[in-house]
């Protein structure tokens, strides 16, 4: 996707440090909202919030480039390039999650515990059922994946590359990304625990990869396709987490 620009050079230089502020801040506001203070509220409270919360996300870089800059982007088939990269780097890290949990993590105890909090959070959020956790698994690593590369790799990396070096693009770009995981990960495994800390490093790593590939293809197939496999693995750990909870549904 080329943008190609009509908003003067001063109103750009102007309001992009908004746009881009508010595109780094927003999903850790989102996720402290719904996942951490409205985690007592009944379950349609937190899949509502959820939903206009994620469509507000990944809408938002539409409305600044679109309605607000009045930017046009044309857009052609970028190619496969980081395809292969993007492929490797993403089985990679998938079967080294996986290997670790299944190696070490778990026969070791340190995920003693997060059973429970899991299995808290899976019926908070109403997925009682080996069903509906697979729909759920088969849109993040589908689409959500896909939307996040869009939002952070596309609009926040490719916002910050106009305004400084392709390192500190990068740099801000997979700090912002590495943000609202640590919410997550500090509300799983505990704020005083390193391996929270540990997990959100290497999402960060992760975002820094994404961010280099999709510079050098030019293209966010290699990164979607990278990020669907890293997330389908999660979403394997997730299931082994808390399977006891559709044995029970069964």
């Amino acid at each position: 996707m080329v943008a190609r620009r009509h908003r003067s050079p001063l109103f750009r230089t102007a309001g992009q440090p908004l746009a881009l502020a508010v595109a780094l801040s927003y999903p850790t506001v989102l996720t402290l909202v719904y996942f951490v203070l409205l985690a007592d509220c009944a379950t349609g409270v937190q899949q509502a919030v959820f939903a206009v919360g994620k469509t507000v996300q990944f809408v938002w870089p539409l409305v600044w480039v679109f309605l607000v800059l009045r930017e046009r982007v044309s857009w052609r088939f970028p190619g496969w390039r980081g395809v292969g990269a993007g492929i490797l780097f993403g089985a990679v890290v998938a079967l080294a999650m996986i290997g670790l949990y299944c190696g070490w993590l778990k026969p070791a105890g340190y995920l003693d515990g997060l059973e429970q909090q899991a299995l808290a959070k899976m019926r908070d959020l109403g997925l009682d059922s080996l069903w509906k956790y697979a729909v759920l698994g088969l849109f993040y690593a589908l689409v959500h994946s896909l939307l996040e590369e869009y939002y952070w790799r596309w609009f926040v990396f490719g916002r910050l590359r106009q305004h400084c070096s392709m390192v500190g693009a990068g740099l801000v770009s997979s700090l912002g990304f590495m943000a609202h995981h640590v919410v997550l990960l500090g509300t799983y495994f505990g704020w005083g625990s390193p391996l929270a800390y540990v997990c959100a490093g290497g999402v960060a790593v992760g975002g820094g990869v994404w961010a280099w590939l999709y510079a050098r293809s030019q293209s966010l197939i290699g990164p979607w396709l990278s990020h669907l496999l890293v997330d389908a693995a999660i979403f394997l750990i997730g299931y082994d987490l808390v399977r006891q909870l559709f044995q029970v549904a069964q």
